[in-house]
């Protein structure tokens, strides 16, 4: 389980409540109810109107990925493709037809099955792609909700600041009322920065680095599979997949 998001965002929020205490300030002084609803109603509410209904879906699917690792490029997938090779030059193609329903990996799976259907190397490369760029548009939708999130909530802070400032002109001539509205004008202002800075923009990033990744695994499954259809030695196959390792660990 991928941790690292909870520990930031709990870390970060954590520092701020300390650094409030260590300048005097009360913990409690920062809980304001209205400021919440305004900041984290709005933005929500902003965001869902961006959206279309199945980008909101993919976008609310895509979040327990936050938790887990995504599944990178690796030794034992070009091992794996290698193998393939192998089988495909003393057998022939038809053999990796068992493979494809064996295979876990999704993207695997369609590889395989596109490679058997015995397409030549140029047509295999661009149905491949193309279902490599149509994963790419739907994971889009989780990276574009929280970085529009992060972007509607320092505004919508702004509009609780100056609902907050408006709360306090109306109770001038009451000066037991002009703390509790400018506490809101203020708190709500700290709700959109802190939200966006130390949730959602994170979050985005995070996101988008998954897919990055997962995009990696993909092309070097593409890159095998053209390789196996041209009947490339295993040896330089090996090589070529090298390339999609050079940055792990």
């Amino acid at each position: 389980m991928d941790i690292t998001t909870i520990i930031g965002i709990i870390f970060g929020i954590t520092c701020i409540i300390l650094g409030q205490f260590l300048e005097g300030g009360h913990p409690g002084s920062i809980v304001q109810g209205a400021a919440a609803l305004i900041v984290f109603g709005g933005t929500f509410g902003a965001v869902v109107a961006s959206f279309p209904p199945q980008d909101l879906r993919r976008a609310m699917r895509q979040i327990p990925t936050l938790f887990r690792p995504p599944v990178q490029a690796s030794k034992s997938m070009v091992t794996g493709l290698v193998d393939l090779a192998r089988r495909s030059r003393r057998e022939g193609l038809l053999v990796l037809e068992d493979e494809s329903t064996r295979a876990q990996d999704r993207f695997m799976k369609r590889a395989l099955q596109t490679l058997v259907d015995g397409h030549d190397a140029n047509t295999l490369r661009s149905i491949l792609e193309g279902f490599l760029d149509q994963d790419e548009q739907f994971q889009e939708a989780g990276p574009l909700f929280f970085e529009k999130a992060g972007a509607y909530a320092p505004t919508i802070g702004i509009i609780g600041a100056v609902l907050g400032l408006i709360h306090v002109m109306e109770n001038l001539a009451d000066p037991s009322e002009l703390g509790a509205g400018i506490a809101v004008a203020f708190v709500a202002t700290i709700y959109g920065v802190a939200i966006a800075n130390l949730v959602f923009l994170p979050i985005a990033a995070k996101m988008q680095r998954q897919i990055q990744e997962d995009s990696r695994r993909k092309e070097m499954i593409i890159e095998g599979a053209v390789a196996i259809q041209e009947g490339v030695n295993p040896l330089q196959l090996e090589r070529r997949l090298q390339i999609f390792l050079e940055d792990d660990a």
